[in-house]
Order: structure tokens, then C-alpha cells, then sequence
């Protein structure tokens, strides 16, 4: 296996694999990674890798973006998200021309303004569930009631516990909901600081390892992982969108043909066990899905749409139809060519 990207992101990882805050191995990277000083303009392109994304470490490990943009002598500049509300920042921002997130979130950002477009899916995965301790008396989501539950505010797994809250007859007002990010809400429930966890793998898994437990899960809930670009930069640089997409493409048929070899790269970026990165990928991530969006998220979506209205997070109903109407662009996954890109270093 090609180390040479991720050296950098292993020796910090090695150092902070778990702070007093509790979070994984750079887990809070956005927050702090800065970009490089042209932006988005000229050379560059800003891309996320997230460990929730798992083509993301793939391409970034075999260094595929980088081989093929050299001749362009565009630079690639890789920022981690740590989460879908933290990649959608960074795409509002212009910090980043791509980025990892849910469906859910995706959707979100679109219906309130973000100038994004769903360029790929790059998993259907059932990353969400709802978490406690063994001891805290909560064994469905009923017991909920009158307890605490942290939750990272405009992702996936934010919006799991609100629908698995309706289907329960839990009204939101009868919960407390934290929002933390999410390996701050792992570490809220180790401590105790909250009754409940709605989690994201990989980071969930490590925690059922540790003795957690998932009390309420429902692949339904989840939405797909959803790879967004901005506009400007769909516009701007179109040859270089399609390279992205051919190397997801690539990335997929690697991942599909090499289970444990993404689990191991997983494992390696996250800092976490390779069997917990092992169950992630082969048990609970679905990487041979149609990667083109359409009718598939589109159906999963709608059913989504309307709780944002509920709780307020988009003002009407028509900002969730018209960004449903918009959201999508199939055309670059129409054209991917996998076979463009090279095998690396």
C-alpha cells in the first residue's frame, strides 16, 4: 500500500489520538487545517476527505488527484471534515470546491441558499443509530423521555433521532438535545454527561467496542453519503470536477476489490482498531450502489424534507421542493471513466 499521503496524517494522529475532549485522531482537523493562500482560485483544488467517506481516504492515500492534475500543475489541497455540517461551512465558505456529506445535510445546505450541487454518491451506509451506556435504563426510543441526548446539529445522524423520535411519539420537548459534534457527544456519553448518543460510525463503532451499545437502529433513517461541489467551481473548472469523479469511480472499484485494504487505510486515518474499521466497511457501508443522484435519494429525501420544516431548520416547504428540484447533477458520473486515472506511486 501507497503510506506517502497520509504520513503527516498519521504522526498527528499517533499524538492526539484521544484528547481530554475525548475526539478521534483529527476529528476536529476543519476547525484549524488552514487552506492554502490562493484559495480556490489559479492551481488549486480544495477537496475534504472525512473518515465517513471512505473513497475519500482511498483517493487521498493512492494520491490519484495529485498524479493526474500535475500535467495541470493544479495543486490538490486536502481538508478534513469532521463532520456533514462541518463540510457543508467549508463549501459555503469557499473553503472547499468538494466535500463528504450525508444526504440529509446536503438538502439542508441546498434548501437554505448553499450553492451546491450532489455530484456523486459515494455510499449508501447505515452510519447512524442511537447509543448508550449498559447501565443507563434505555433500551428503546421511548425511554427517551425526560433524558439527554446528544447530536450533531445538520447531519445525519441529528436528523435519525428526529425521525426515530416521531415514529416513537416523542415530542422533541420531551428530550434534551445537545448539540455536539460528534466525537464530542461520544465522549459525553462515556462521561455521563448525556443519557444517549445519536452516532456516526466509524466513531460509533469504536464506541461499541468500548462497551456501548446501539439500542435503536433502522438503515431507513439513514440517508447516502452524497459527494457535493460548488457551483462556481462546476462552472469554472469542469475538466477538473470530472477528474474527481473519475477517481471516485476508481476508488470504488479499488474499495469493492479490497475490503480489508480500505478498512486498514480506515483504521490507520481514524485511529481506531482495524476490526472496528473491519465492521465499519464490510458490515455497515454499501459501496455498490448506483453512484449517479436521482430517483433513489430523491424518494429517501422527501420523506426528510418536511422534519426540517417541522424544527424549523428550512423556513417552507417550497425551499424543500425547489432544492430537490436542483440538487442534483448525474452528468459527471454519465461521463466518469475510471479507467483515466492511474494507479499511483
Amino acid at each position: 500500500m501507497n503510506r506517502r499521503a497520509f504520513l503527516p496524517t498519521l504522526a498527528l494522529a499517533t499524538a492526539l489520538s484521544f484528547s481530554l475532549s475525548g475526539c478521534l485522531a483529527g476529528e476536529n482537523a476543519a476547525d484549524t487545517q488552514p487552506v492554502s493562500e490562493d484559495g480556490t482560485q489559479g492551481g488549486t483544488l480544495n477537496i475534504d476527505f472525512a473518515t465517513y467517506n471512505p473513497l475519500s481516504l482511498i483517493i487521498k492515500e493512492q494520491g490519484w488527484l495529485e498524479d493526474e492534475l500535475a500535467d495541470q500543475d493544479i495543486t490538490v489541497n486536502w481538508v478534513q471534515s469532521a463532520g456533514s455540517n462541518k463540510a457543508n461551512e467549508a463549501l459555503r465558505a469557499g473553503a472547499i470546491d468538494v466535500g463528504s456529506t450525508a444526504g440529509s445535510a446536503a438538502l439542508l445546505a441546498r434548501s437554505n441558499g448553499s450553492p451546491i450541487k450532489a455530484i456523486d454518491i459515494y455510499s449508501q451506509p447505515e452510519w447512524a443509530a442511537l447509543v448508550t451506556l449498559p447501565d443507563s435504563g434505555i433500551t428503546s426510543v421511548e425511554d427517551l423521555r425526560g433524558r439527554s441526548v446528544a447530536a450533531t446539529r445538520g447531519t445525519d445522524p441529528y436528523f435519525f433521532l428526529l425521525q426515530a423520535l416521531e415514529a416513537a411519539g416523542v415530542d422533541q420537548s420531551e428530550v434534551t438535545i445537545e448539540n455536539l459534534q460528534h466525537a464530542d457527544g461520544r465522549a459525553a456519553l462515556a462521561s455521563g454527561a448525556v443519557d444517549a448518543w445519536s452516532g456516526l460510525d466509524p466513531i460509533m463503532a469504536a464506541s461499541e467496542q468500548d462497551g456501548a451499545q446501539l439500542f435503536f437502529r433502522d438503515i431507513d433513517y439513514n440517508t447516502y453519503g452524497f459527494l457535493n461541489a460548488t457551483e462556481d467551481f462546476l462552472s469554472d473548472k469542469p475538466d477538473v470536477a470530472q477528474t474527481v469523479v473519475n477517481a471516485y469511480e476508481k476508488a470504488r472499484e479499488w474499495a469493492k476489490e479490497n475490503p480489508e485494504e480500505t478498512a486498514a487505510i480506515l483504521a490507520e486515518v481514524a485511529a481506531i482498531d482495524p476490526a472496528v474499521a473491519s465492521s465499519v466497511i464490510i458490515d455497515r457501508t454499501n459501496l455498490d450502489v448506483d453512484p449517479a443522484p436521482g430517483d433513489a435519494q430523491r424518494s429517501v429525501l422527501e420523506k426528510i424534507g418536511p422534519v426540517f420544516v417541522e424544527t424549523g431548520d428550512v423556513q417552507t416547504q417550497k425551499q424543500i421542493d425547489d432544492a430537490l428540484g436542483s440538487l442534483f447533477d448525474p452528468s459527471l458520473v454519465e461521463k466518469a471513466d475510471p479507467a483515466s486515472i492511474g494507479s499511483g506511486s
